[in-house]
């Protein structure tokens, strides 16, 4: 049986958090909404109410399709509680990993960031289970809140509101939460829908706060075009995170998506583009040089235009750069397996140890000349791999075949061969 809570009629608990329960419910115009009865905890801290009236006026102002506005609040009654938007859908951390458009959930959540900074507020408690995904496009959810309680969680000397794995270092240490630790939280929550584990790893919470403050991120598994972005976001000085206007611009999304005019017409009518896959091209990239103060530009500020031109190239150049990495790799790797294979021959059949050693130096010398005809960009270190390979893997191969007997290379390289293979298997 339903339950009136104002002018609300509350139909069902949608879940339960440290602030209070969430109800699905309807609003005198019959719309569905989400109405989150505080705690008697919270409730009974005034000095806490207070402040959240305070958050309140400010948290009305965020709009955009990637927020859950605050629609009503009403604290002065025995059970405060606020409305939202009521977002169908499911929070990331129980949606599959890693998250199949990688770029459209970067991108809403960058908007997000955009539209919470720009109106003043910062999350302070941003991470997978307070984005809902509906409908494919990130929500954020509860902005702004854990702000006004953190009174609740002093209870014991340096207790912070938050979860370590997504709280910025600088607010672990006990310093306030700006804008740029909601730029760290957004790091760690990509990661983590890239791989479906934090970046900081699982355990104790004193574990997890110690990895963030003093080791670095574990992005195995995030994807090249996306991992110097999430670097950037993790670092531990917040003065060189980039800004969510900074993020936007890097992943492509207009700067007018902050604004509630053009915010609340959808994703679209902001300007974003149909497909996601040019994220790739501008995630990479270095850093707009786009001066930004908190108000907003300077003077000098490049147009929408002139920045993804800009950003455009640096994607090409960004793979490029991951192009070429793995092709040294696989030079490398294959060179080393080659050497042994060929000091194994080397005594006992030394026409197939020569013909080894000639069509590896044959295919590395080749590739070296091809980038030479074609003029292809990076092309000096890429000759120089090559050049050394070819070279390095001749003394390898000749200085074992000096030192080991013929079995013992053998065994060298089938055990290379099998972990080579498990390797390739796993990636």
């Amino acid at each position: 049986m339903s339950q009136t809570l104002g002018p609300y009629r509350l139909l069902s608990e949608l879940g339960a958090g440290g602030f209070g329960q969430v109800h699905l419910a309807l609003d005198p115009e019959g719309h569905t909404v989400a109405v989150k009865l505080l705690h008697p905890q919270v409730a009974a801290d005034a000095s806490a109410l207070a402040r959240l009236a305070r958050e309140v006026e400010t948290m009305r102002l965020v709009r955009g399709p990637y927020i859950a506005e605050v629609l009503d609040v009403s604290l002065d009654g025995a059970r405060p509680y606020l409305v939202t938007r009521y977002v169908q859908g499911k929070p990331l951390s129980a949606a599959p990993k890693p998250v199949p458009d990688l770029a459209r959930l970067a991108r809403g959540l960058a908007a997000a960031l955009l539209a919470m900074h720009q109106a003043g507020v910062v999350h302070r408690d941003l991470k997978p289970a307070n984005v809902m995904i509906s409908d494919g496009d990130p929500v954020v959810i509860d902005f702004g809140i854990a702000r006004a309680f953190d009174s609740l969680s002093a209870t014991a000397p340096g207790a912070v509101i938050g979860t370590p794995g997504y709280l910025a270092p600088e607010v672990i240490e006990g310093r306030p939460a700006a804008a740029a630790a909601d730029v760290f939280s957004f790091g760690a929550t990509l990661a983590y829908a890239a791989t479906g584990r934090q970046p900081f790893g699982d355990g104790p919470l004193s574990a997890v706060a110690y990895r963030v403050v003093h080791q670095e991120p574990d992005l195995d598994g995030v994807p090249g075009w996306l991992e110097p972005l999430v670097l950037e976001c993790l670092r531990r000085d917040p003065a060189t995170r980039p800004t969510a206007a900074e993020l936007c611009l890097r992943l492509g999304v207009p700067l007018s998506a902050g604004s509630p005019a053009e915010a609340t017409s959808g994703p679209h009518a902001a300007g974003f583009a149909d497909d996601a896959s040019g994220i790739s091209a501008t995630a990479v990239g270095p850093a707009v040089p786009y001066a930004l103060h908190e108000g907003g530009p300077v003077q000098h500020e490049p147009t929408q235009a002139s920045s993804r031109r800009r950003l455009g190239r640096s994607l090409g150049d960004a793979r490029l750069r991951h192009r070429e990495k793995v092709r040294r790799i696989w030079v490398i790797g294959s060179g080393l397996f080659i050497s042994l294979m060929a000091a194994a021959a080397w005594t006992p059949l030394r026409e197939v140890a020569l013909f080894l050693f000639a069509g590896y130096s044959l295919a590395v010398l080749a590739d070296a000349a091809v980038a030479v005809v074609s003029r292809a960009p990076l092309k000096r270190p890429r000759i120089a791999v090559d050049l050394a390979a070819v070279f390095g893997t001749a003394a390898l191969g000749l200085i074992m075949s000096a030192i080991f007997e013929p079995w013992t290379l053998a065994l060298f390289a089938i055990t290379a061969l099998v972990v080579g293979v498990v390797f390739l298997l796993s990636a």
